[in-house]
């Protein structure tokens, strides 16, 4: 937990900013980055570069939209496993990795052991993910699937206070 502290507390509000405009438009180059800050392109570079040196900045993506690239159904699929060995718990996460379809894969606690976050082309792919790949794995006890009607929020912002420091 220490290290989580330390390098939340060497950013400060210039960092955060820089850190809000990158979230927003990852596209931006240093000098747009840097007028959007009010910094010169040197100083800003020079933040992004330390950012970048302390693992906040994971990487650089291109976000889609899912449906215009026919990923027209989410679901969201609870897992449960049958034995929670520490050896069963890694085949499990170490198989879900290798699923494409799932797109995120959280271990919980509460109900269910899983939550996946899967995307696919329609109900049909679905129905093979579960049938084929899902159910390939070992130890699956019980699985229960959500279907998302609406996007209602998508944000992949983190929120940061650039207030003060």
């Amino acid at each position: 937990m220490q290290a989580v502290s330390s390098t939340v507390a060497s950013l400060d509000r210039i960092d955060k900013r820089i850190l809000q405009v990158m979230q927003s438009n990852a596209k931006l180059n240093t000098k747009e980055i840097a007028h959007r800050v009010g910094l010169t392109i040197t100083p800003t570079y020079e933040r992004i570069k330390k950012i970048e040196k302390l693992g906040i900045i994971k990487q650089y993506v291109t976000l889609l939209d899912r449906e215009k690239v026919g990923k027209t159904l989410m679901a969201f699929c609870s897992v449960s496993l049958q034995l929670h060995s520490q050896l069963q718990i890694q085949r499990f996460e170490e198989a879900i990795s290798h699923l494409p379809a799932v797109m995120e894969c959280y271990h919980v606690a509460g109900q269910f052991d899983y939550l996946l976050k899967v995307v696919v082309d329609d109900m049909n792919q679905y129905q093979r993910f579960i049938t084929q790949k899902l159910a390939a794995i070992e130890n699956i006890g019980h699985v229960h699937s959500s279907f998302v009607m609406t996007e209602v929020k998508h944000d992949t912002a983190f929120p940061l206070d650039v207030q003060g420091d």
